[in-house]
């Protein structure tokens, strides 16, 4: 006669422990499994699938990060508030839109936006602006015509041509002179002095979104200037603007980094125990 088999899970007390009863008459074999519920680590290591139910788990915020190289610029079509209450922001633009989502970033000027509403046919996306956005960016001076530079977040597989931008524009500063030199340009602006601290000759600064080389800092006249070659004026915005006219500040984020940890005694620490 053929052995029949059958399988009985029973979860009692932790541990884990195995009975069989064989037989060569119809007898079924009986196979008693007591599981072992003790936690693992292995179960960082378990896809998905087998962790909580989805609608336990909190979808993760997302992370922005440009590199300051401006893929266009872009045209805006309207600006001011929304039915809804808000503040919006309606650009015409053609690359940035290659591959969109709702939800998606892009940077504006520098800034951080999300898209709220997309339009593939006529060639325009909205962003939101909060009031934080309106009170720290140049963004509320824009009107319906004003150039921005527009940049989508970094994605595994793009290069790194500038910098680690974040699109968290620190402050403005404004421009306080424009001077040619051959067919570069000059361009000196002026910024508060909170700020100036971060900003070191040959250092990387972000302007509008756009990543620059600082030329010289000018600490008696809250300034630093940078240079534009000729391509560069031919795809950002800033030689567009005016003395006067202000500008979107990001410093790099390491010098923030530096100030804290030596602000801590995180540095001083490994110094006193040596």
């Amino acid at each position: 006669m053929p052995i029949s088999s059958s399988l009985t899970l029973t979860p009692t007390v932790s541990g884990i422990a195995a009975t069989t009863h064989t037989s060569h008459n119809s007898h079924p074999t009986h196979l008693r499994f007591i599981p072992n519920f003790k936690p693992t680590y292995l179960h960082a290591f378990l896809p998905l699938t087998s962790r909580a139910p989805l609608r336990h788990r909190r979808a993760a915020s997302p992370v922005c990060l440009f590199t300051g190289i401006v893929e266009e610029v872009g045209t805006v079509k309207q600006l001011g508030t929304a039915p809804h209450g808000g503040f919006d922001l309606k650009i015409a633009a053609s690359t940035v839109l290659d591959g969109v989502n709702l939800g998606d970033s892009i940077a504006v000027n520098g800034t951080c936006l999300t898209v709220t509403e997309f339009d593939g046919k006529v060639s325009d996306f909205t962003v939101g602006l909060s009031p934080e956005t309106l009170r720290k960016t140049s963004l509320s001076e824009l009107e319906p015509g004003s150039p921005v530079n527009l940049e989508r977040a970094v994605t595994p597989t793009s290069r790194m041509g500038g910098h680690f931008v974040q699109g968290h524009v620190d402050s403005t500063g404004v421009i306080v002179s424009k001077v040619p030199e051959g067919d570069s340009l000059w361009v000196k602006v002026r910024t508060e002095k909170s700020l100036l601290k971060y900003i070191v000759p040959k250092g990387f600064i972000a302007v509008d979104g756009t990543s620059l080389t600082v030329v010289d800092v000018f600490d008696d006249e809250e300034c630093f200037n940078f240079m534009l070659v000729a391509y560069t004026q031919q795809k950002v915005v800033i030689p567009l603007k005016n003395v006067g006219d202000k500008l979107n500040l990001e410093v790099d984020i390491l010098g923030k980094y530096v100030e804290r940890l030596l602000r801590s005694g995180f540095v001083s620490s490994f110094t006193n125990s040596s």
